[in-house]
């Protein structure tokens, strides 16, 4: 009679725990090998630093000068780049001042002949941050607007007396006009800002007002009501037009309206209307006086309006209806938008529109991890240039079945390896469609999409994103034919319970599987199984999908867990089940496993953690471990230790050298420092090949490698190697190509 799936654990748990004191424990101590000589390039940013230049990884605000330059404001860049200025297509530069010591940027920005004025938080770093008019006092942060040069936006344009001369970090509190001063974790930004030589109007979203200051003194001159005011935009006459009804919450925009005032605040009787479905995110004034609308809605276009006598009626729009989500879905290009955060103009009527994927507004959850562009277009419509900001926090895996297509978190890239470092990739898919799949988790989960795996199972290619905390696994088909580029929710299995607590329909506490039964990409409350066991299945830094389509989980000091592949459901979603998972005991010599690689075509486990003479370090939250065993004849029931490899380890060098992550591909094991610097080894003997780091196409550099799945690596047809790394900094995936000798 066959074992009972409970009893079969057991007993491999049994089996493993015993043969681990028998196994062999011959151990490769490493000896400094060489610089191996690989050609580093990138994907996901116009820019690779090489010139010390990126583009954001997010805009949600732009003004734009008569000449053409392009300031942008966003709440967030890893490299502070939040205030940054463009022009023909080229990055000029950013203000500085906006991330770190309590700065943060905003979602306003406007500008004069004389000055940048641009919306911005400041804290005080939890308290650790004193100084009277510099940071706000111990539970409080100030929301208001910084003021700088146009020509040299990084130094301070002071209006008042510095609060301490001697002091590097008070030179910006002398040009910051606050706002709201309020209560830590309270919302109150300012909605928008606008600009002449003698006045500056701020939306005081908040406080249901707008604000009117002299632009040189910064002096309040008035102020009058307007619900939830948002973006402003100046009219040739002086009068200006508002968004109003911007404070909807986080997600929404839909009950802004577009109102008339004159300078002194008077609404005009020539509103304009509408369309219903509309999501007015911006407004701006084009030199021949049309009133453009950017509609973050269905459309995704930039609406345009023309004066007829006493009424505004509507031109042509600006961009393809339906955006990237037309025809099809997902495929950039020219004026198809995504996710619209500002519209602007200059004197020879240009437009310029810049996305994020989403809007100005929208979930924190989500952050900054969908991709930011900026765009200029002629009056008739013509792109002029485009610039792309287009990953955080995101890592690359090529498609199993198109060796020239690479999975990111949520876009698609196509690579031309004959063209130079930078030039050899192209944005062709971006995968999330808030349209017709609003439930997805990407949506309602992370702060960013994920870190990718693509695999080929039963002849179609699925997706599977793990978080950056490693917590739960998202998993995605494809339809091309009726959903073209977008990754439709297929199944999902969630850790704890917090991170997964905005899922639509989700049971509490986590711990369940998510599988859409019925096909329609949605979250439906009969479609989660909760964990049946006693054990919670949370915790733990090692996801691995292996090429037979099983799933690993190394849970640190709670042994190694497998999902076994259960097939295509009728719908083509991959099947996994509680009553399908194997359990095993940590394998000698560990007392924690991090991560956990197995190889079905040898039965070879790969397996990364801590032991007892080589302890984890808390204060490395995500690292893969000190030691790296290759396991043989894994599921014989006799697994043989093949080595014992003890990795770079120096917790306190400046940079650390551990060992954030590693992948096994072909006859390596590739494995990232969080400076970036990657170490090979042979993955059969254990042999140190060599190390390589950014080279000088990327300024040989490159940001902290911040998640446990940091690094993949492909091995092409003719024996040269893909490896992609996480480089949170400046908004791309750092691609090196190395040809073993």
């Amino acid at each position: 009679m066959p074992l009972s799936n409970p009893d079969r654990r057991l007993r491999r748990t049994l089996v493993l725990a015993a043969m681990c004191a028998f196994i062999c424990t011959s151990s490769v101590q490493t000896i400094a090998a060489p610089q191996l000589n690989v050609t580093t390039s990138w994907i996901g940013n116009t820019y690779g630093y090489g010139q010390g230049t990126w583009m954001q990884i997010n805009v949600t605000a732009i003004a734009v000068t008569p000449e053409g330059k392009v300031f942008t404001n966003a709440p967030w860049d890893e490299s502070g780049a939040e205030i940054s200025a463009y022009q023909d297509g080229k990055a000029l530069g950013f203000a500085g001042g906006t991330h770190g010591w309590g700065g943060a940027g905003g979602n306003a920005v406007a500008v004069n002949h004389r000055y940048l004025y641009a919306a911005v938080g400041v804290g005080n770093e939890k308290g650790h941050l004193v100084g009277n008019g510099i940071w706000p006092g111990k539970g409080s942060q100030w929301f208001g607007v910084t003021r700088r040069p146009l020509d040299e936006p990084k130094r301070a344009a002071a209006f008042q007396a510095s609060p301490d001369p001697l002091n590097p970090h008070a030179q910006l509190a002398g040009a910051f006009l606050k706002i709201n001063d309020v209560p830590m974790g309270t919302q109150a930004d300012v909605g928008g800002l606008a600009a002449t030589d003698s006045t500056l109007y701020v939306s005081n979203t908040p406080m249901n007002r707008i604000e009117v200051y002299d632009a040189n003194s910064m002096q309040r001159r008035t102020q009058w009501d307007v619900q939830a005011p948002g973006r402003i935009a100046l009219a040739g006459d002086g009068s200006l037009w508002v968004l109003t009804g911007t404070d909807t919450g986080k997600g929404s925009a839909h009950a802004a309206r577009v109102e008339h005032y004159s300078a002194d605040g008077k609404q005009l009787d020539d509103t304009l209307t509408l369309p219903d479905d509309s999501v007015a995110v911006d407004v701006a004034v084009d030199p021949q006086q049309r009133v453009l609308i950017a509609d973050n809605g269905p459309r995704q276009q930039v609406l345009i309006y023309t004066r007829n006598g006493k009424t505004w009626a509507q031109s042509t729009p600006l961009g393809e209806s339906g955006g990237i989500f037309a025809g099809i879905a997902g495929r950039p290009g020219p004026a198809r938008f995504n996710g619209l955060t500002g519209v602007g103009t200059d004197a020879r009527g240009n437009i310029y529109v810049s996305t994020n994927g989403l809007g100005p507004q929208h979930d924190e959850r989500v952050g900054a991890g969908l991709g930011a562009t900026l765009e200029a277009y002629t009056p008739a419509g013509k792109r002029l240039w485009n610039l792309e900001g287009l990953l955080f926090v995101d890592g690359a895996w090529v498609d199993p079945q198109r060796p020239n297509s690479v999975y990111t978190g949520n876009k698609r890239f196509e690579l031309d390896l004959s063209k130079p470092p930078g030039q050899d990739w192209k944005y062709v898919g971006f995968l999330s469609n808030r349209f017709r799949y609003p439930d997805d988790p990407v949506f309602h989960t992370d702060q960013w999409p994920g870190l990718p795996a693509a695999r080929a199972l039963n002849g179609r290619t699925f997706l599977f994103l793990t978080d950056m905390y490693a917590d739960h696994l998202k998993i995605y088909r494809f339809d091309a034919q009726r959903d073209g580029e977008t990754a439709i929710p297929s199944g999902f299995i969630a850790g704890r319970g917090r991170p997964v607590e905005h899922v639509p329909n989700a049971p509490p506490g986590g711990d369940w599987i998510w599988r859409d039964t019925n096909g329609n990409g949605a979250f439906d409350s009969t479609e989660f199984t909760r964990n049946p066991g006693r054990e919670k299945l949370g915790g733990g830094w090692g996801w691995w999908i292996d090429t037979r389509g099983d799933i690993w989980r190394a849970r640190d000091d709670k042994g190694i867990w497998r999902f076994r592949f259960g097939g295509l459901d009728a719908k083509g979603n991959p099947v996994y089940s509680y009553d399908k998972l194997d359990k095993y005991a940590i394998p000698a010599p560990f007392t924690e496993v991090h991560r956990a690689i197995y190889e079905p075509q040898t039965d070879t486990l790969y397996v990364t953690g801590y032991t007892a003479d080589a302890p984890h370090d808390p204060g490395f939250w995500k690292e893969a471990g000190r030691v790296l065993v290759r396991y043989d004849k894994w599921s014989s029931g006799h697994p043989e230790q093949r080595y014992m490899l003890r990795l770079p380890w120096d917790p306190k060098a400046r940079p650390p050298v551990t060992p954030a992550g590693l992948a096994v591909e072909g006859q390596y094991v590739f494995v990232v420092e969080p400076a970036g610097n990657v170490h090979v080894y042979d993955k059969d003997s254990a042999k140190d090949i060599g190390t390589f780091g950014p080279g000088p196409e990327v300024g040989r550099a490159s940001g902290w490698v911040d998640v446990p799945f940091g690094i993949t690596a492909h091995r092409q047809p003719d024996g040269e190697y893909l490896v992609f790394v996480e480089e949170d900094a400046r908004g791309k995936v750092l691609m090196y190509r190395w040809k073993p000798a």
